[in-house]
């Protein structure tokens, strides 16, 4: 992460005030009325009881009832209104983390005077909004914005407790987050198109978290000063709220919340084309699970990046399961071992076994007597599957590194990214992996540089900062394909396009173009993931649609519809 966490601020306590009687202002069952918060951490009256006592009364459970709800709620927000973080932290199931964040509310972030305003509860849900003041030395500015809490049965007794997260505090933090306002260590930095325009959240909505990693990278290289704000400092265990450091969550960047006195930004150049960029942001326009990448195939400049969740770059970070899209690497691989040829006769059952597990295509159809394109084009998955047995563990993992500079950690794009997984398996889960499931993890910044590849003839690491603004290196990949190899995974990628899975998506992509689809299974999902990666001349790109279905139906015309405004 960038210095802007190591920001020197002067702490200064603010002696709680006297309320009188606001907090006796709300009756259990009786709705809510509003609060006043002010900073301190006065030591509270910790109502737990006794061991002796707990283990006599009868353990709570079933439903919890709009009372409990409603006056775990009161506790928790009366409590800190009045500045009792102790008290206020008892009233939910994890005190410890709790009281450190409110603590920190008032002496870190410098929040001071909210006021809490409920809404309606929906269940178990209570929403609230927050008014205060932000003050540092002799700036300050109000804050506004909403958040929630939800109240649980703690493990244990049943006692209704308010369910612990950092983003009870503020929505933006997730849990080992904290806020803080002071000087930014990091500078504000004018991010610039190709064409030398500015960038901003406001015009290109989805690129709020990319202008974050930008700053985060390059706020002391732009040549800026930093002012004084209030940010979201990411903690060790901030993500994508899926708890997996595979996600890059490690990785995402600081945030701005609010600006007290502004900074002097630096200009940095990037990559990104802003006609596509407005092409990329319609398309992800309402649908929160999409997100898509275009670059430059010859070079691996990222034209265009779009997430229609704003919140997490799940285009760049995202870890996700490729599905079918994988089988471009799989099909590489089997292309250079022998264990098929694109015209040749390839079996495709409705079923294959390996491992301890059986295997089945979509619909459980089969092809008889087909080729392999055929099986690519259609995406069976047996064809791929009933290689296993002639393959090592290692060798699609040593394929994807070697050949498709993924899964090495070592990508420098300009902001942080995820590079892929493909670790090495065995069985059953090295049979999955083959068709894009087990242990694989992409997103659609690795599925487009997949299709770059491919249409190239090489691995070109993708950026979005040019190396040589900052004199840094690029990944490379160990080897390129064969001709011949090359020559025959293009033709798949054609015939899919024109024939396959793909075409109902391309119909009306002209020029050189190939595609693969794909459709991710995952658990507690009633739909899969639906992916799509394809090329078009000298432009590559993927994406995917969460919860979606068929790739070709969902993410496939997202992908069409940047390649043929990219001309």
């Amino acid at each position: 992460m960038g210095s802007r966490r190591g920001a020197a601020t002067e702490r200064r306590r603010t002696k709680p005030a006297v309320i009188g009687s606001v907090a006796a202002v709300v009756v259990a069952g009786a709705g809510f009325g509003a609060y006043a918060v002010y900073g301190g951490g006065a030591d509270g009256d910790d109502t737990a009881r006794t061991k002796s006592a707990a283990a006599a009364e009868k353990v709570k459970s079933g439903p919890l009832t709009t009372a409990e709800v409603t006056s775990t709620a009161q506790r928790f927000l009366t409590a800190w209104q009045q500045g009792d973080v102790a008290a206020a932290a008892a009233a939910t199931d994890d005190a410890e983390a709790a009281e450190a964040l409110l603590t920190g509310y008032a002496k870190d972030a410098r929040i001071k005077d909210a006021t809490f305003t409920p809404g309606t509860p929906a269940g178990e849900k209570v929403p609230f909004s927050v008014k205060a003041t932000v003050a540092y030395e002799k700036a300050a500015e109000p804050l506004a914005y909403d958040s929630a809490l939800t109240v649980v049965r703690r493990e244990g007794d049943g006692e209704p407790r308010v369910d612990w997260h950092a983003a009870v505090v503020h929505p933006e933090l997730r849990d080992g987050d904290k806020l803080v306002t002071g000087k930014a260590g990091d500078p504000p930095v004018k991010a610039l198109d190709r064409n030398g325009a500015e960038i901003t959240a406001a015009k290109y909505p989805s690129l709020g978290t990319v202008l974050d990693g930008l700053r985060d990278k390059y706020g002391k290289k732009s040549g800026g000063t930093p002012g004084v704000e209030l940010r979201v400092v990411r903690g060790e265990a901030a993500g994508d709220g899926k708890g997996s450091k595979e996600s890059g969550a490690d990785e995402v960047a600081d945030k701005t919340l609010l600006e007290l006195s502004k900074g002097t930004p630096g200009t940095l150049k990037t990559t990104l084309d802003p006609a596509l960029q407005t092409a990329a942001e319609k398309q992800v326009d309402g649908k929160k699970g999409a997100s898509v990448v275009l670059l430059r195939a010859s070079t691996g400049e990222v034209l265009a990046v779009a997430n229609g969740g704003h919140g997490f770059n799940t285009a760049f970070l995202g870890s996700l399961a490729p599905g079918s899209t994988m089988k471009v690497i799989t099909a590489s691989m089997l292309l250079e071992k022998d264990l098929a040829s694109v015209n040749e006769k390839h079996p495709c059952p409705k079923y294959f076994e390996y491992g301890g597990w059986k295997f089945q295509n979509d619909d459980k159809f089969e092809i008889k007597d087909g080729t392999f394109k055929a099986s690519f084009a259609r995406s069976c998955n047996t064809a791929f599957i009933s290689q296993a047995p002639e393959l090592k563990d290692d060798d699609l993992t040593r394929q994807a590194k070697e050949v498709f500079g993924l899964s090495m950690n070592n990508w420098s794009v300009g902001v942080s990214t995820f590079d892929g997984r493909v670790p090495v398996q065995s069985k059953a889960q090295m049979a999955a992996s083959l068709i894009g499931q087990g242990g694989v993890r992409m997103n659609p910044l690795n599925m487009a540089s997949v299709s770059a590849t491919v249409k190239s003839g090489s691995f070109h690491q993708p950026y979005l900062v040019a190396p040589s603004v900052d004199g840094r290196a690029l990944a490379t990949a160990s080897r390129t394909m064969s001709g011949e190899t090359l020559g025959a995974l293009r033709e798949l990628m054609s015939y899919t396009a024109a024939y396959g899975t793909a075409a109902e998506a391309m119909a009306g992509v002209s020029g050189d173009v190939g595609a693969k689809t794909g459709s991710a299974e995952v658990d507690g999902q009633e739909k899969p993931n639906g992916w799509f990666t394809a090329y078009r001349g000298d432009l590559a790109a993927a994406g995917v649609v969460q919860q979606g279905g068929h790739g070709g139906d969902t993410a496939g015309p997202m992908v069409a519809a940047l390649l043929k405004a990219g001309g």
